[in-house]
C-alpha cells in the first residue's frame, strides 16, 4: 500500500511539473479555434443558439409531446452532447498532431490529450451563455438548484478524458478509427434523448421489431450521455417527465460509475501502449 501511494504521489508531482505547459496548450487551442473569426468567442454562444433554433423548428411538432419548455430541453441536451463529440474528436488526433514535438523532446504524451479535452471544456463553459439566454427568453425560473449543474459537468469531463485517452491511443495504431468514430457519434446522438423524450417510446407489438420499451430501458441503463444530460436538465428545469422513472440520485450514481470506469479504461490503455507510439507516429 505504501508503495502504491508513493507511486501515486510521484505521478501527481510529475503532472504538476507540466502544469504550465498544459495551460499554454489549452490557451493555444482556444485561440486557434476562433483565429481570424470576426465574432470570435461569441460563436461559442451563437452556435448552440442557432442549432437549438433549427432543431426546435424541425422537431417541435414531432417530439415535443410531454416536454415543457422544449427550446430549453433541446439546448441542454445539445450543448452537452456537442462537448462530448468535439472533445473526443479533438482528443483522437492529439498524439498524432504533436508527433514532431514528441520525437524531439520528452513530454508526457497524455498532456496533449488532456489539453484538447480541457480546451473543449472552456468552449463548453462559454456556451453556457447561450443556455442563460434561453432561460431568460423562455421565462425559466432561476433557483439555487441550478448551481448543481457542476455535478454532471464534472462527471462528463472525467468521462471525456477517459474516452479521449482511449481514442488517442487507438488512433495511433488504427487511423481508420477517425472515420468510424463519426459514424458512431451519429448513432450515439440518435440513441440519446436530445430532441425527443423517452416518454414518447410506446410498446411495439409488431413481430420481429425491437420493443421500444426495451430500447428505452437500454438507453437508460447503458447510455452515459443520457445520465449526464438528464441530470443537467433536472438541475436547470427542476423537473422532466422522465425523471419520475429515473430519480436524479440514481442518475448521479450511475454517471459517476461510468465516468470512473471510462477513466480507468482510457488511462490503462494509454499507459500500456504509449511507449510504442514513437514507432507509429
Amino acid at each position: 500500500m505504501k508503495k502504491y501511494w508513493k507511486l501515486t504521489k510521484e505521478r501527481f508531482r510529475k503532472f504538476f511539473r507540466y502544469w504550465d505547459l498544459l495551460v499554454l496548450l489549452v490557451q493555444r487551442d482556444v485561440k486557434m479555434k476562433y483565429r481570424r473569426s470576426f465574432l470570435g468567442y461569441l460563436w461559442s454562444i451563437l452556435t448552440p443558439l442557432l442549432s437549438m433554433t433549427v432543431m426546435a423548428i424541425v422537431f417541435t411538432q414531432m417530439f415535443r409531446r410531454n416536454i415543457s419548455n422544449y427550446p430549453l430541453y433541446l439546448i441542454c441536451g445539445n450543448i452537452l452532447f456537442s462537448f462530448m463529440r468535439e472533445s473526443s474528436t479533438q482528443a483522437m488526433h492529439s498524439v498524432i498532431d504533436n508527433a514532431a514535438l514528441l520525437k524531439k523532446t520528452y513530454v508526457p504524451k497524455y498532456i496533449f490529450t488532456l489539453s484538447k479535452v480541457t480546451s473543449c471544456m472552456v468552449n463548453f463553459l462559454l456556451s453556457l451563455g447561450a443556455l442563460l439566454i434561453v432561460m431568460i427568453a423562455t421565462h425559466q425560473e432561476f433557483r439555487w438548484m441550478n448551481l448543481l449543474i457542476v455535478v454532471p459537468i464534472f462527471e462528463l469531463y472525467v468521462f471525456c478524458i477517459g474516452l479521449g485517452l482511449l481514442l488517442a491511443a487507438a488512433t495511433v495504431f488504427f487511423r481508420d478509427i477517425k472515420n468510424i468514430w463519426s459514424v458512431i457519434t451519429l448513432a450515439w446522438m440518435y440513441l440519446t434523448p436530445i430532441f425527443y423524450s423517452l416518454q414518447n417510446f410506446n410498446e411495439s407489438t409488431k413481430p420481429g421489431v425491437v420493443s421500444m420499451s426495451n430500447l428505452a430501458l437500454f438507453i437508460r441503463r447503458f447510455n452515459p450521455m443520457y445520465m449526464y444530460i438528464q441530470q443537467f436538465r433536472y438541475f436547470i428545469m427542476q423537473y422532466t417527465a422522465e425523471l419520475v422513472e429515473t430519480p436524479c440520485g440514481i442518475l448521479i450514481w450511475r454517471g459517476a460509475v461510468y465516468a470512473v470506469v471510462m477513466l480507468l479504461i482510457g488511462t490503462f490503455t494509454f499507459r500500456m501502449t504509449k511507449n510504442r507510439f514513437i514507432l507509429y507516429i
